[in-house]
């Protein structure tokens, strides 16, 4: 049997159990950094950027038609919506290419390559970050069912066309309400994955820990900085609003910036 490790993969004792990851406190101007950092990291490896942002914003518009061509309109939005919710995840090529920047060559790290950045995202669908998809996952089936659930309760059980249901929903009060109440869920869904995610991820990308470990880590840390949290949390969901009314274009920028952005966040955020 292998001796336990630590999260960095180091040897430790046996019958001793592992200290909780030591949190800091971050503040407004850590988040203006690590959006900066994010912007450079953007311009240093802009091809693998948008490699990966493309894979996402194809794949939310193909999602798009396939519910318009069946005639789900009306879970359109809450599709594009609930793609904020596994972001953290799909932001893992950019966690890859931030950690290789912060180790350049002439430091002793290895070249940033497409061999390099795609081998280790392959390696990283496995084990603990395998789990940690299947609660995003999971997160985002919730949200479109309660999405449905509230469709049907405010809407009625009638299905039309994309132009009836915007009609309906901004000229009639069970619209205007659905309208309300459907952002207010989706905030506090949104919040609740946000608070378990936000540093979880990279961790489980960087340190050999659990994905329960992380996700109470990432819970803690919101908890040490809940103001600051609740800003940052209002500016990936601002960003991604922005995405959305952008056809989903604006993702090739927004989602290597928050990519990058959360790596940083993460270095801050956890003590090595």
């Amino acid at each position: 049997m292998n001796a336990p490790r630590d999260e960095l993969g180091a040897p430790r004792p046996r019958g001793t159990r592992p200290q909780p990851p030591r949190l800091n406190k971050v503040g407004i101007n850590d988040l203006i950094d690590v959006l900066a950092m994010g912007l450079r990291d953007f311009r240093a490896a802009a091809s693998y950027d948008i490699f990966f942002a493309g894979i996402y914003a194809v794949g939310g518009w193909v999602l798009i038609l396939m519910l318009v061509a069946f005639d789900l309109p009306y879970l359109v939005y809450p599709l594009a919506a609930g793609f904020a919710l596994i972001a953290p995840f799909i932001a893992s090529g950019f966690y890859v290419v931030s950690q290789r920047l912060e180790n350049p060559p002439k430091d002793g790290g290895a070249p940033l390559s497409w061999g390099i950045v795609l081998g280790t995202v392959k390696s990283m669908f496995s084990h603990e970050l395998g789990w940690m998809a299947l609660v995003t996952g999971f997160s985002l089936f919730f949200w479109m069912d309660i999405a449905a659930l509230m469709s049907f309760g405010f809407m009625g059980f009638q299905f039309f066309g994309f132009k009836e249901l915007i009609n309906d929903i901004f000229t009639t009060p069970s619209g205007w309400l659905f309208l309300v109440v459907g952002n207010l869920a989706g905030a506090a869904i949104a919040f609740a994955v946000f608070s378990y995610s936000v540093v979880s991820i990279p961790m489980l990308f960087h340190r050999q820990v659990d994905f329960i470990t992380a996700m109470v880590t990432s819970v803690r840390f919101v908890a040490l900085n809940p103001r600051v949290m609740a800003v940052w949390c209002a500016t990936i969901a601002a960003l991604i609003a922005l995405s959305l009314l952008s056809g989903l274009f604006g993702l090739f920028l927004v989602l290597p910036l928050l990519g990058h952005a959360t790596w940083h966040l993460y270095r801050r955020a956890v003590a090595p």
